[in-house]
């Protein structure tokens, strides 16, 4: 035990960082049940009860921004789960390395790039006048489309985008799945004749499916957590009305209009459903994939 007190210590600036940064600010949540005024502060700012929490569900944009949010967030998780066990698949199926860990890398590169950069690339290549999507549209005689301006569009522009940018990391979980199967299972299904196909369907999605389960099962938790930092660089008032997401409501209630009392009833909001459906992903998670953090 002496022996790992190093080991503590390093712990401790982590822990601490954790503590004042993520548990106390929790404390603020009495905020959502009072008329808070920052002059008066928590103490000394009128308890209104559930007024608050009244006042939002009956909000017109309320329930829409929730659609909005489940929306966006499923489709996410859907194209999360399938593109990237596609391109793993398929990288895995690449002789030359050299190929292969240059694909890898091309991939992965936008999972460190800010949505500040990766923002402003969007809004360059789906410009309506300079873009390089609606050039290529031109030239077959298609008009331009504003991607980033029509309400039908955006959400898919999210999706999309935010595939772009993560998928590549994700691809890297399941090739590192795929080094977990038996290589003698292959050499048994060739000598029995079975074709790559055959081989990937009964051979390497089987031996992948406990990592499958897992990311998909654990992907559950964020389903409220449909982006801030993506809508917030992409969005436009042109397109609230499918764009506009839990997060951003609040962003725009708290820091823009000040209405910091709805605000947090909209965070706390968010937490407590978010809590269930965490708490719910684990227990899949444990039933179909043996995963436990305790």
């Amino acid at each position: 035990m002496h022996a790992r007190w190093p080991l503590h210590l390093m712990f401790l600036p982590g822990a601490l960082l954790l503590l004042i940064y993520h548990y106390i600010p929790t404390f603020g949540f009495v905020i959502a049940f009072q008329h808070f005024i920052p002059a008066k502060g928590i103490t000394g700012s009128e308890w209104v009860g559930w007024e608050n929490f009244s006042y939002l569900i009956k909000l017109p944009n309320f329930y829409n921004v929730i659609w909005n949010t489940f929306y966006i967030s499923i489709m996410k998780v859907a194209a999360g789960l399938v593109f990237p066990i596609v391109i793993a698949l398929l990288l895995n199926e690449l002789r030359s390395r050299f190929v292969k860990r240059s694909v890898q890398t091309l991939i992965y590169l936008p999972h460190f790039m800010s949505w500040i950069i990766l923002g402003g690339i969007m809004i360059d290549i789906l410009s309506p006048t300079r873009g390089i999507i609606n050039q290529l549209l031109a030239v077959f005689g298609i008009e331009p489309l504003f991607f980033l301006g029509s309400p039908d569009m955006f959400p898919y522009v999210l999706v999309g985008s935010d595939l772009w940018k993560d998928f590549g990391f994700s691809t890297i979980v399941y090739l590192a799945a795929l080094t977990g199967i038996n290589p003698n299972l292959y050499e048994a299904a060739v000598i029995d004749g079975a074709n790559r196909w055959k081989q990937t369907v009964y051979i390497t999605l089987p031996g992948m499916a406990p990592v499958i389960i897992l990311m998909a099962t654990l992907s559950l938790g964020q389903i409220l957590n449909a982006g801030f930092e993506q809508v917030f660089n992409l969005y436009n008032p042109a397109v609230y009305e499918t764009g506009d997401i839990i997060d951003t409501l609040v962003y725009r209630m708290g820091l823009v209009q000040a209405q910091y009392s709805l605000a947090t009833a909209v965070g706390l909001f968010k937490s407590f459903v978010s809590l269930i459906l965490i708490s719910f992903s684990y227990m899949l998670a444990y039933r179909f994939a043996n995963y436990r953090i305790f």
